[in-house]
């Protein structure tokens, strides 16, 4: 059953907007310079503390969706999260919610800017991850972690090292998909305790033993912001100049 009136809160920026449309919704976000953030967004995590974000697993989600264009820039997506960044970076977050690791499973798209990985393979983490373009991802990090504490005692000497700390801590999975986002697609992840899974068009694009940490919420967002933490060290992080751009998502279905 299709949960199109299911509680979600709709944000939005000045100019921007989140609309019905037929068994969904629109967002779109106007043109405008790197001077000012731009947001359309849907959630069910509002007014909620991050301990008492509503999904947990096991939950699958699924949605068609399509975008106004391939090379968007800033990010967005749909899948669920923890707010991570509210504080700091305002992904659309609360901006009373202090920052957190990031627990995530999402359909994620991050213009060139963006490096959104801490993989690193001096860490025994295999490969490096992408860090950009369009994802299939997920994140699992604890509440808090001993290492972290040598992490930020070296932040401001090394980001390197400071990264490479965290890739020790924060467990990750991902790949980049070949698939033209203009274009309507069928997408749908798993959520379970020791699983998560990806499909696109009914074919399984990503399955890892990689699973974030719950409660999580839900998000469907489009914004021109951008943050990068790169492998080399160097950080990065705010808006961008965009052009207009929409996410359309309909048929959408959580539980």
């Amino acid at each position: 059953m299709y949960n199109f009136n299911m509680t979600l809160t709709p944000r939005f920026s000045r100019g921007a907007s989140v609309t019905p449309i037929e068994n969904g919704w629109r967002m779109d976000i106007p043109a405008g310079d790197a001077g000012h953030y731009r947001i359309a967004q849907l959630d069910n995590y509002t007014s909620l503390s991050r301990g008492c974000f509503p999904s947990h697993p096991r939950l699958t989600l699924s949605l068609r969706a399509r975008a106004s264009s391939d090379s968007i820039a800033g990010t967005w997506g749909f899948g669920l999260w923890n707010d991570p960044f509210g504080f700091s970076l305002g992904f659309g977050g609360n901006p009373f919610r202090l920052p957190a690791l990031p627990n995530a499973i999402w359909f994620f798209h991050a213009s060139k800017e963006n490096w959104l990985s801490f993989s690193d393979p001096s860490t025994g983490s295999g490969q490096v991850k992408p860090g950009n373009g369009f994802l299939a991802q997920v994140f699992r990090s604890p509440a808090f972690d001993a290492r972290l504490i040598p992490a930020g005692l070296v932040f401001p000497f090394s980001r390197k090292a400071t990264r490479r700390w965290l890739g020790r801590v924060i467990a990750e999975d991902g790949v980049h998909l070949s698939v033209d986002t203009a274009d309507w697609h069928v997408y749908r992840l798993e959520w379970s305790p020791t699983r998560s899974a990806f499909w696109v068009d009914n074919a399984l694009v990503l399955e890892t033993s990689v699973s974030p940490s719950p409660p999580l919420g839900l998000v469907i967002w489009i914004d021109n912001q951008f943050a990068a933490f790169r492998p080399e060290g160097k950080v990065g992080f705010g808006v961008l100049k965009n052009e207009v751009a929409w996410l359309e998502i309909e048929r959408f279905e959580l539980g």
